[in-house]
């Protein structure tokens, strides 16, 4: 019985070891960016300067956007509307389509929610992109992107599950952080992260391969709708189809269409308003609630139309438990509904998620370093394993630190500026996983670790200095007036800065250990 245990414990450890090793580096950045998308509204707030931190709409800024929609868009395919969001980071955006023009070529306008005067904000991606490559990855076909992130997170529940089988002493072992002394150490770091917060590792996995669920089973949908437009359609309310008259009428203001919301949704407000042909007889209207979630009520979508106002009858969506369960699912996943004090939880968590990768990876260098014939002329693969290691480590996050520096540094209006923000994360990336193989392949990666900790402290630290000296918003001013966006963003940054400076001089000074003690020390682990 003891020799059956003892073989699965160690399949099980020969699983866990390849599972998150193979996809461990796609996960780190899936854990690193999801983790900022937990404030991507601050990001984007940070990232757009010029927007002031007011978010309540006026009825002037309100009559300002019915001013540029009537001289502006009237005769358009289609007209937009999105209110600022609670937590920051937006205007009163306003945006349309002429017809003939693709999508994404629209025209868009920004009001500023209290005065409603345009505002002309820099071009940038923000936070949103953050949030999106954590999923949808970049420079690559969307579907393929998922479908890698779904085998990593996949790869993840098999790791999470194969390591609480592995370690029987998980739970005790959670209280045993020993320092400085190799493996051990490193094992000790793996198991205390991992455990620290397992159920929100077990829940964020669950809950996003939930919300890729017909990337992982696109046969379900095939199997009973003709393709993914019959399926939306079907199981979600469907927009009243009306032809546009060609005869010219005024489209109901926005403070009418507002009002009409929060009568039909309990005083609610909405969060995007789309128009179908706008200044047309038979312009519709459509007002999209905030999701339902934790304490706030699911409310359907509401159509009006568009010259008199009126309720129009619309499809019912599906209801069931099926539905119900995903969208509880996706709810928990992107914690759209959680206050600060539970979103900084669930940031910090996701910080542990990103140790407890990251000394994953490592401890497979480090357990395999003891055992190479010529520790200083390492095989192949583990050079290219230590390169990655580093590469994706430090690389990552001296990536997002450069996407800050750049909105601060680019002109703002350079053309293609959100791109080249972008363009800017992914060069610095690839210069610092260049340098890591360089490093790695000539027997200096430890070497290599304290370069890129000590280029990542000087970016995270660069980040609200530079705010300063470009912007009004800078630490010594948005500290005293309570501009809590920023102070925070900036606060962070330097966070970031001084935990990759104290790790990088702690390399520094670390003093190598004797191959006899280390052989000893491997001896009783």
């Amino acid at each position: 019985m003891t020799q059956a245990k003892q073989g699965l414990r160690q399949s099980m450890a020969w699983l866990h070891t390849w599972v998150g090793l193979l996809p461990g580096w796609v996960l780190y950045v899936i854990f690193v960016f999801g983790t900022a998308a937990f404030f991507q509204h601050e990001i984007d707030g940070w990232m757009r300067p010029e927007l002031p931190g007011e978010t309540r709409v006026s009825p002037r800024a309100l009559a300002a956007a019915d001013a540029v929609l009537k001289a502006r868009a009237t005769g358009a395919d289609s007209a937009a509307v999105s209110l600022p969001d609670p937590r920051g980071g937006s205007g009163l955006e306003l945006s349309w389509r002429i017809k003939g023009e693709k999508r994404g070529e629209g025209n868009r306008v920004t009001l500023a929610p209290a005065t409603g005067e345009e505002a002309q904000v820099r071009a940038t991606k923000g936070g949103y992109f953050l949030y999106r490559f954590h999923f949808d990855l970049h420079y690559m076909p969307v579907m393929w992107a998922r479908m890698l992130v779904s085998i990593a997170a996949l790869a993840m529940l098999v790791a999470i599950l194969s390591g609480v089988v592995t370690h029987k002493k998980i739970f005790a072992d959670f209280f045993m952080l020993r320092f400085g002394k190799g493996q051990r150490s490193w094992l000790d770091a793996h198991n205390a992260s991992a455990v620290l917060v397992l159920p929100f590792y077990l829940m964020i996995t669950y809950t996003g391969l939930a919300t890729l669920l017909f990337t992982l089973m696109p046969w379900t949908l095939a199997a009973n709708f003709p393709d993914r437009q019959a399926f939306y359609k079907t199981t979600f309310a469907a927009a009243p189809e009306r032809e546009p008259s060609g005869k010219p009428a005024p489209t109901i203001p926005l403070a009418r269409m507002i009002a009409a919301a929060q009568q039909s949704w309990d005083g609610d407000m909405p969060t995007h308003i789309g128009i179908d042909h706008p200044g047309d007889g038979k312009a519709t209207i459509t007002l999209y609630p905030e999701p339902g979630g934790w304490g706030r009520p699911a409310h359907p979508t509401l159509y009006l139309d568009g010259a008199s106002g009126t309720p129009l009858p619309s499809a019912s969506p599906v209801k069931g438990g099926a539905q119900a369960t995903w969208r509880v699912m996706i709810e928990l996943h992107m914690a759209e509904f959680a206050g600060y004090a539970l979103r900084w939880l669930l940031a910090l968590s996701g910080l542990g998620g990103v140790a407890m990768v990251a000394t994953g990876l490592c401890l497979w260098c480090v357990k395999r370093r003891a055992r190479l014939p010529d520790a200083a002329r390492p095989h192949l693969g583990f050079r290219l394993v230590e390169g990655l290691n580093i590469g994706f480590i430090l690389g990552a996050p001296g990536g997002i630190a450069a996407y800050f520096l750049a909105n601060r540094l680019l002109p703002v209006d350079m053309p293609d500026r959100a791109a080249w923000e972008i363009n800017s994360l992914f060069i610095v990336w690839g210069g610092v996983l260049v340098w890591s193989f360089v490093r790695a392949f000539a027997c200096h990666a430890a070497r290599a670790w304290i370069e890129m900790l000590t280029l990542n402290a000087a970016f995270f630290a660069a980040v609200p200095l530079l705010n300063a000296l470009t912007t009004a918003r800078g630490l010594g001013q948005s500290l005293p007036a309570g501009d809590w966006i920023f102070a925070g963003f900036d606060l962070a940054m330097l966070a970031l800065a001084a935990g990759f400076a104290f790790t990088a001089r702690t390399l520094a000074l670390r003093k190598p250990r004797s191959a006899p003690r280390r052989a000893r020390q491997e001896a009783t682990t």
